[in-house]
């Protein structure tokens, strides 16, 4: 990477003692491995609207699609206070050019999903909120991956999350370096196989998008292609959909290797979609013969040549 792609982060996840309680919540994963490979952008919404540390806490109450934030025990009202700070706060992130936000977990401000929302008049809470500041900077940022840290702990979501970040951070570089239309068709020539195995609808739409290239406006064909895709890598894909991919990949080999080669390649594939073996696995094989071969169209794509190896994204079951 030319530099370093900026990712958004709740403070008390880097260890900060910003919390309510003056403590932290410090994640290491994100600290110490992502942090190697990514410059983060902290936020706070409470400390940084004003509230001190510590403070009373805080929850969200009333209609779970727009709830106030007041605090737990006085009920003193935040909600106007938090909204005008984070208004200022976003204008100051869209410049950062963020390519995902890491949010913390429950939490009224910062939570991404099932943040407690307490009724009015008492009773337990429904799980249906978003944290404040949270729901802004989505609603801001669409298309921004997002998470919260208690997620990232399922490998399986860690990997969907860390391959959009880097993807947004390639498109973001490319855009920097100018839309041109040859920067558009080698942009999503690279990133095919990584979409088929979200989604071949969306690798379709998308194939059908660049072909348009240099007959409709560039910003609009830019528009259009990153929605689709950032929709398309959203879902999670099955090992079922890798197994389609992976067996695509051996075809490009049929006339290259010879039959002990193609019986080690269709095995380790199989014991792959039989989640007997990680995706690493076929994938080291791969690129084996993608360089003994010199297959220059493979050698090109995403999906086999993931973030760095040190993340372990490919090494789950």
């Amino acid at each position: 990477m030319e530099e370093r792609l900026k990712l958004g982060v709740s403070r008390c996840l880097l260890g900060e003692n910003v919390r309510f309680d003056g403590g932290h919540k410090l994640d290491r994963y994100l600290r110490d491995v992502l942090g190697q490979y990514v410059q983060f952008v902290p936020v706070c919404p409470e400390v940084e609207s004003g509230l001190p540390i510590p403070r009373e806490s805080l929850r969200l109450v009333g209609d779970p699609q727009s709830p106030r934030l007041v605090t737990g025990k006085t009920r003193v009202d935040h909600t106007e206070t938090m909204k005008a700070w984070a208004e200022k706060r976003l204008e100051e992130l869209e410049s950062e050019q963020l390519c995902g936000f890491v949010f913390k977990y429950g939490s009224p401000s910062s939570g991404m999903s099932r943040v407690k929302v307490y009724p009015e008049k008492g009773g337990p809470p429904s799980l249906k909120g978003r944290g404040l500041f949270a729901g802004m900077f989505m609603d801001r940022f669409p298309l921004l991956p997002v998470e919260d840290e208690g997620r990232l702990n399922a490998p399986v979501l860690r990997e969907n999350f860390i391959d959009r970040i880097f993807t947004m951070h390639r498109w973001q570089t490319m855009l920097r370096k100018g839309l041109a239309p040859g920067a558009l068709v080698d942009f999503h020539t690279r990133h095919k196989l990584l979409v088929m195995a979200h989604n071949v609808q969306a690798y379709r739409d998308l194939g059908k998008l660049v072909a348009k290239a240099g007959s409709v406006a560039p910003q609009d064909l830019a528009d259009a292609y990153i929605k689709r895709l950032m929709e398309a890598l959203a879902r999670e894909a099955k090992p079922r959909q890798h197994r389609n991919v992976l067996d695509h990949c051996q075809g490009y080999f049929k006339k290259f290797l010879d039959p002990d080669e193609k019986q080690e390649l269709r095995e380790v594939i199989r014991l792959y979609g039989e989640e007997l073996v990680p995706r690493i696995v076929p994938i080291t094989l791969l690129n084996h013969y993608v360089r003994k071969y010199g297959q220059e169209y493979l050698a090109s794509q995403v999906y086999l040549n993931p973030p760095p190896a040190e993340l372990k994204l490919l090494n789950h079951a």
